[in-house]
């Protein structure tokens, strides 16, 4: 027979005990979060109960029959407004997994490559409204790179089972205050790099005390810090920055940027990942695939329950400062990062356009990005 501790939510809420070897909220997230990666359930707590949080895109058949009926469904409002089912609050809506519902059918919602059978219909909200569970929730496999979506299973024996099955339990309001948190990435280590458009590089690794990914900086010369320096923000992008995809600009935006830092004599270029706008490669591929039928790069993202950009620029505000920049000409043609680096006290004295590699077959990229997103092109 097992013995369970107390299972309050004050109980099981991370608090500051003075143990070294306790495990702080930050590492509590990024479990949870390389737990649903796996396929792994998680526990929050929260209003209305506790809930059994599973991952839609990496659930597997097995554990799926295990959890007997019932549950919802929570999708982003993006989501949901492509399914057309409307009666949603927020950011987040609710859908009543009926009974006998099938995994294919519940994988279908969440996924617009997957074919919905033709006798499903999408049933209607539930009474109540999302709480900060479902967003909370939501926010963990966007922070996995998963489709966003997940099961929602509440029940009497919830946080028994997740203690006998060590399971990932969090309130999810820790969790919530901790993902909207900005990252501060640290210097792990640099050395000199000379490159084909730079000879004169050093390239910065950083690395997030959270579990996050490593960001870089490559700088070119020796940059004055008393002086606005010649930054860019770049956004991971291997398609175009290694296979040199003629879909978007990003690797021709790379190489002038470098280029121009080496005529300048200094600069720094911070190459952030953030792949696919943050929504990560396997589901930028899946917006590659909505494109390819007839989607724009903002539509694509919509169908999939993204934003239009997931990406959070304060990790290149961190990064400024922990090398000790604070005024900066930003090579960019887009104003969401020159107001991102404002609103996080880096001064931007001058923006630099950066309008390269337009060609045949990403002008209807760039089109939208001036049209839907602002981006400075013309």
């Amino acid at each position: 027979m097992h013995v369970f501790p107390p299972t309050t939510p004050a109980a099981l809420s991370v608090t500051a005990t003075g143990d070294p070897l306790a495990l702080r909220t930050a590492e509590r997230v990024a479990r949870m979060v390389s737990d649903l990666r796996l396929g792994l359930p998680v526990v929050l707590l929260g209003e209305p109960a506790a809930a059994l949080i599973l991952p839609v895109e990496t659930l597997s058949p097995e554990r799926f029959a295990a959890l007997g009926s019932g549950g919802e469904l929570v999708l982003t409002a993006r989501r949901a407004d492509a399914l057309r089912h409307r009666p949603h609050e927020g950011e987040v809506a609710l859908i009543p997994v009926p009974a006998g519902a099938r995994l294919d059918w519940i994988q279908a919602l969440a996924d617009p490559s997957r074919q919905m059978p033709a006798s499903a219909a999408v049933p209607q909200a539930p009474q109540h409204a999302p709480a900060p569970l479902h967003r909370a929730a939501i926010r963990l496999v966007k922070a996995a790179e998963l489709l966003p979506a997940v099961l929602v299973v509440t029940g009497p024996d919830v946080v028994e089972t997740a203690l006998h099955n060590d399971l990932g339990i969090l309130a999810a309001d820790d969790v919530l205050n901790q993902i909207l948190l900005p990252r501060d990435p640290r210097p792990v280590s640099d050395a000199r790099v000379p490159m084909l458009a730079a000879r004169n590089g050093r390239l910065h690794v950083f690395r997030a005390p959270d579990g996050g990914p490593e960001h870089y900086a490559v700088e070119v010369g020796t940059p004055d810090r008393n002086q606005p320096v010649l930054v860019r923000l770049h956004s991971a992008c291997f398609t175009g920055d290694v296979l040199g995809s003629l879909k978007c600009d990003c690797g021709p935006q790379l190489q002038a940027a470098l280029r121009a830092m080496e005529a300048n004599g200094t600069g720094v270029l911070l190459y952030l990942n953030q792949e696919g706008r943050g929504i990560g490669l396997a589901n930028k591929m899946r917006a590659y695939s909505l494109q390819d039928q007839g989607l724009d790069t903002v539509e694509a993202n919509h169908r999939l329950g993204f934003e239009d950009d997931e990406r959070d620029f304060r990790t290149g505000a961190a990064l400024l400062r922990q090398m000790g920049i604070g005024r900066v000409r930003l090579m960019t043609n887009n104003p969401a990062k020159i107001a991102s680096l404002d609103s996080e006290g880096i001064e931007v004295v001058d923006r630099v356009a950066l309008k390269v590699g337009r060609g045949p077959e990403n002008t209807r990229y760039l089109d939208t990005k001036a049209r839907k997103s602002g981006h400075l092109l013309a």
